[in-house]
């Protein structure tokens, strides 16, 4: 009998110290709202149901009616209980925008999406496990500028999935990098791919002078060789605008150098109109001069030289 209470209270002793060490330890608890409004394409449905299956942290609802009250996804986000949102309006059903905000306080980033490629289109070799948990590379720009590492960070939490999420996996098996080029960030997600090589083989292959291996900091002969092949999708974010609260607020950062693309086709269709009107110019102006040689017939007053019929039958 005593060594059955000795057991029992060594089990509660150690259940004990688990629950006191999980209360202490904070959880993270990310949850991610993809939420699409109305006139999306089908490439954007496509890039939607991309990032759908490489966040398992996220929550996809239907399309969103309003485009001026977008207070409203506060609200659903409180009742999906989600911490992030990823709202991608479409304009003229041809531009992409993405708000990337913070509910319920923010901040919201306002970005431009732009050379879209899904997984479909791409249909590269890389894959990786459907629910698995990626690495996030962040290039060493980010950390130059306080807009910079707001928009790191709020990449970070809502691309990062947490190990208490519902549906994650307990693997690591793919790469999400994020390079910041010219003020655009560019996102590609690459699969972590593994080779094993045979002892014997490593010891035995002799590195030629000419193409010789990079040398890895503590890899030894045999060691798995990794190698990163691309999955897919690509995509190019433009910063436009970051608001202080959730889709709302005062503006507490502006891209003076983000052109919208209306204004892009505004003035390639005014330089078009201009070469039009230049042409019609010149039409114009070489019927006046026939007109007035009196070239045209019905048209002017041609004068009468000597050697006209008239004049020499007079």
């Amino acid at each position: 009998m005593a060594a059955v209470y000795k057991s029992l209270s060594k089990s509660n002793g150690t259940s004990t110290h688990d629950s006191n060490d999980a209360e202490k330890k904070p959880k993270n608890r990310q949850r991610v709202l993809l939420i699409p409004s109305r006139g999306i394409t089908q490439r954007h449905r496509h890039l939607i149901n991309d990032l759908y299956s490489l966040l398992p942290h996220s929550r996809r609802d239907a399309k969103l009616d309003t485009k001026s009250q977008l207070h409203q996804l506060n609200e659903l986000a409180d009742l999906y209980s989600c911490n992030n949102i990823l709202f991608f309006e479409a304009r003229k059903g041809k531009d992409l925008y993405l708000w990337l905000s913070k509910p319920p306080n923010g901040p919201t980033i306002k970005l431009h999406v732009q050379n879209i490629h899904t997984m479909e289109e791409l249909n590269f070799t890389g894959n990786c496990l459907k629910g698995s948990r990626p690495v996030l590379s962040f290039d060493k720009a980010f950390d130059g500028q306080a807009h910079t590492r707001l928009l790191k960070e709020m990449l970070t939490q809502s691309f990062g999935v947490p190990k208490t999420s519902r549906k994650v996996k307990p693997f690591v098996d793919h790469v999400v990098g994020f390079s910041l080029v010219e003020g655009k960030v560019w996102l590609r997600c690459y699969q972590i791919a593994e080779t094993e090589t045979p002892r014997h083989a490593a010891k035995d292959s002799k590195p030629s002078s000419a193409a010789a291996p990079l040398s890895v900091p503590g890899e030894k002969p045999g060691d798995p060789s990794v190698s990163l092949i691309e999955i897919g999708p690509r995509l190019v974010l433009t910063p436009i605008v970051i608001l202080e609260g959730s889709f709302g607020g005062p503006v507490i950062y502006e891209n003076k150098e983000f052109v919208s693309p209306n204004q892009i086709r505004s003035d390639l269709r005014r330089k078009k109109a201009g070469s039009y009107n230049s042409r019609a110019e010149q039409i114009g102006e070489g019927k006046a001069k026939r007109r007035d040689l009196g070239l045209r017939s019905g048209e002017g007053v041609r004068e009468v030289g000597e050697l006209d019929d008239r004049m020499v039958f007079a």
